[in-house]
C-alpha cells in the first residue's frame, strides 16, 4: 500500500484540508480513498448547517426558514462540495465540516456573551505558548475549547508514560507517544482550524527565538514544566520581550502571574530568588536545584500531603504527586487568566491560592 504524501512529523498531528470544489483537492482525496488510507468517513454537514441556522435565527425552533437559508448558503453547489473535508492521518478518518468562518461562528456561539463577539475576534489574533505538556495538555485543551487564542505553540520533549495517565487525557494505545503530538491531535479534533505549532524537543537556547518569535510572536507564556533551567531561562526571555507569564502548580490551586509586559524590570518569580546565586542555569547541581525550587514554591505554603511527599522523591516516589482534579482546576484557572490578560484587563502580578479545601471546609490544611 502506498503511503500518503505527508511530511513524517506533520503526518502525526496536523490535519489535511480538502475543498471538493477544487479539482486538485478532489483528485488528492480520491487518491486517498483508492489507496485505502481512509477507514472512516463522517459527513454530518446537514446537522452543522442546521446548527448554523439556529445560531443565526434562534427564535425559529421549528426550522420554518431553513429551506430558504440552505438554498442561500449553498448557492447552487452540491452539498458535498460545501465547506471542507478534513483528513486526520493518525486515525485515518475523514470528516466533512463547515468552512472556517462558519465553523468558528457555530463553535463559539455558546461562549456569548460571556465572551463577546468582538472579544472573540480579538482573541483569534493572539498566540499562546505553553511549556510542559502534562498540566499543560489540560490547559491547551481548555484554551482550544474556549478558543482563547488563534494559535498555540506547544513545547515538551517527553513521551507519555503509564504513570502520566492519572492526569493526562490519553489512552493506553498512546503510550510512548510524544506529549506534544498527543496534545496537538486532541486540539485538531476539537478545532482543526486552530493553528498549532509543536516543539517536540522542548525549548532551550537553540530554539527560544523560534518559540517566542518566528512568524507568530507570543502574546502570553504559560510555563508549567518541571525543568528548573527552562523555568528560569524562559522567564528571562519573556521579561526581555515583554511577554506576561502564567504558572500553575496544581497544589492548593497556586497561580502565579508575572506582568513583564507592564513591569519590564520585575524580578522573576516575584523576587523569591533574590539573593540566591543561580549562576549558569545549565550547571545547577541536584541539591541546589531542590533548594531553588523550594524557594520558588515556598514550602511553608504547600499542602501537608505535598510536604509529606517531598522527602520521598527519588527514593519511594518517582516524582511529586499530581491529581487529575487539581490539574483540571489549574487548566480552568490558567484559561480564565489567559483570556483576561489577552483582552487587556488589569490583573496584577503576584501569587494567589484557590484552595478548595479552605474554600469548602472553612479550615486551613
Amino acid at each position: 500500500m502506498k503511503e500518503p504524501d505527508f511530511p513524517n512529523l506533520e503526518w502525526q498531528y496536523r490535519p489535511c484540508f480538502y475543498d471538493l470544489s477544487n479539482p486538485s483537492d478532489l483528485l488528492k482525496l480520491n487518491m486517498l480513498r483508492m489507496d485505502g488510507h481512509i477507514d472512516q468517513e463522517y459527513d454530518q454537514i446537514q446537522s452543522q448547517l442546521v446548527d448554523l441556522y439556529l445560531c443565526r435565527f434562534p427564535a425559529d425552533g421549528v426550522l420554518s426558514g431553513f429551506g430558504d437559508f440552505l438554498h442561500s448558503v449553498l448557492k447552487g453547489i452540491p452539498i458535498e462540495e460545501f465547506g471542507l473535508w478534513v483528513y486526520y492521518p493518525w486515525s485515518r478518518s475523514l470528516v466533512h465540516i463547515l468552512s472556517e468562518e462558519e465553523f468558528i461562528e457555530v463553535r463559539t456561539n455558546r461562549n456569548q456573551l460571556k465572551i463577546r463577539s468582538e472579544e472573540q475576534q480579538l482573541l483569534r489574533g493572539k498566540t499562546i505558548g505553553i511549556i510542559g505538556l502534562s498540566v499543560g495538555a489540560a490547559i491547551a485543551q481548555t484554551i482550544a475549547m474556549e478558543r482563547t487564542c488563534g494559535r498555540l505553540k506547544l513545547a515538551d520533549f517527553d513521551t507519555l508514560d503509564l504513570s502520566n495517565m492519572n492526569r493526562l487525557k490519553s489512552g493506553v494505545m498512546d503510550l510512548e507517544m510524544p506529549k506534544v503530538v498527543l496534545a496537538a491531535r486532541e486540539i485538531a479534533q476539537i478545532d482543526p482550524y486552530l493553528e498549532v505549532e509543536i516543539f517536540p524537543l522542548g525549548v532551550g537556547k537553540d530554539n527560544y527565538s523560534d518559540f517566542f518569535g518566528g512568524g507568530s510572536p507570543l502574546d502570553l507564556l504559560v510555563e508549567v514544566c518541571d525543568g528548573l533551567q527552562v523555568k528560569i531561562e524562559s522567564r528571562m526571555m519573556a521579561r526581555d520581550l515583554g511577554v506576561p507569564v502564567i504558572m500553575e502548580t496544581n497544589d492548593r490551586g497556586m497561580l502565579d502571574i508575572e506582568r513583564f509586559d507592564l513591569e519590564p524590570g520585575r524580578p522573576i518569580f516575584h523576587g523569591l530568588l533574590e539573593g540566591t546565586d543561580i549562576g549558569d542555569p545549565e550547571k545547577i547541581d541536584p541539591a541546589k536545584r531542590l533548594e531553588i525550587l523550594m524557594k520558588i514554591v515556598d514550602p511553608r505554603k504547600i499542602s501537608p500531603r505535598m510536604q509529606e511527599s517531598l522527602p520521598m522523591l527519588g527514593s519511594r516516589l518517582k516524582s511529586w504527586p499530581q491529581l487529575a482534579s487539581e490539574v483540571m482546576l489549574g487548566a480552568a484557572l490558567c484559561c480564565w487568566t489567559a483570556r483576561k490578560l489577552l483582552l487587556g484587563e488589569v490583573l496584577a502580578s503576584g501569587r494567589q491560592y484557590f484552595d478548595l479545601h479552605e474554600l469548602l471546609t472553612g479550615k486551613p490544611y
